[in-house]
Parts: structure tokens; sequence; C-alpha cells
């Protein structure tokens, strides 16, 4: 006759094995969770970058003024925001920069003065400047305008162009010369709304 043996019992779980399970249950949200903020600060990242990358491709640039040209207002080694998009009618007093891509010469950063239809009059010997008849008053130029170049003066600003000076007058290259002259419209690469290098200096261009 064949023996039979009682089944032994299932050995006996730990007393924290239930606690285990609904413990390691209750962490998978918590890793669904951490793997979704993840998730969302990358695509936040990527779409930061996105933006910028679209800021500074269709609406805006930037520029690095070189030389003295734009002082006090500007320094050599200043970085600038310039505004391109929508930017198509300088008005007077922006500070705009300057293609000269077809003369193989860097940029240039200049302050418009006269607009289409402006007459400007310099009268060097007693340093004032004159935009149909009205003496500009002038509190951003470093010193008295005492250069003259090759143009002569009063000019009317054609269509389709703008008359630029330098604030720092006498270290300034600009619509005085016939090298620069008047200034076509289509060659001007944006205005300068903002400067953000040197920190001490960070904020809106006047």
């Amino acid at each position: 006759m064949a023996d039979f043996q009682e089944p032994k019992p299932h050995s006996k779980k730990p007393e924290n094995y239930r606690y285990e399970i609904q413990h390691s249950l209750n962490q998978l949200p918590a890793r669904h969770r951490a793997l979704g903020e993840v998730y969302e600060w990358v695509e936040s990242c990527v779409l930061a970058v996105v933006c910028i990358l679209l800021l500074f491709t269709c609406l805006a640039r930037t520029a690095t003024v070189s030389g003295p040209s734009m002082m006090p207002t500007l320094q050599n080694g200043d970085q600038l925001l310039l505004l391109q998009a929508g930017y198509h009618q300088p008005q007077h007093g922006d500070i705009i920069v300057i293609d000269r891509t077809q003369s193989d010469e860097p940029p240039i950063i200049k302050r418009v003065i006269g607009c289409a239809g402006d007459e400007i009059d310099i009268d060097f010997s007693s340093h004032e400047v004159w935009r149909n008849g009205k003496l500009l008053k002038e509190d951003y130029i470093n010193e008295p305008t005492a250069l003259s170049y090759d143009v002569t003066f009063p000019v009317t600003v054609p269509d389709g162009a703008v008359f630029v000076l330098g604030d720092n007058r006498n270290h300034s290259m600009d619509s005085r010369a016939g090298e620069i002259g008047m200034v076509d419209l289509r060659r001007v690469m944006g205005k300068a709304i903002f400067r953000f290098i040197p920190l001490d200096q960070f904020g809106p261009t006047e």
C-alpha cells in the first residue's frame, strides 16, 4: 500500500511582504510623474531654443559696436539687439546699423538725422546742424560738429534714403562724406533697440 505524505505547508511570507508589494505599486505613479516632468522640461527647452532661433533669424539680430564714432551713446565693444522685422521707415533719432558689403566694408552704426524730403544744413564754423530750417538740439553728441568732408551743404534727402551722422561728430565717417553719402533704406540692417553687453549698461539704447 502506497504511503502518502501530508503536503508541507507553504512557507510563511515575511510580515512586510504585502507592504512591499503595495509600496512598489505606489512608486509607479511617482516614476511616471518624474518622467513626465523631465519630458515637459526638455520640451520647454526645445521650444525656447526654437523661439530664440526664430527671433534672431526673422525678427531681430545682434551687432557689436566697432570704433568710437557713436560715443558717448555707445562704446566700442557694446553688443546690441537690432530690430529687423517690420522696420522699414527709420525715424529721426533712430540708431541704425548699415550694411556695406557692396564696398567690401564692415557694417557701420549711425544716428538718423534726415529722412526723405528733409533739407539738412551744417554750419561747421558755428558747429550747428539744421533740419528744414530748424536748429537741432543734440544733447547726445560728444563734441560740437566741426569736421567736414567733401559733401557740400545744404542737401536734400532723396526718397528711399536717410542722412546719418555719428554722435562722436569729429571721429565719424558718415553722410558728410561722399563715401557714405545718403544711405539707401535697403542697406539698413535694423534699428538698435537694446544693449545687453556690458552688463552695467544693460538696457534700451537711446
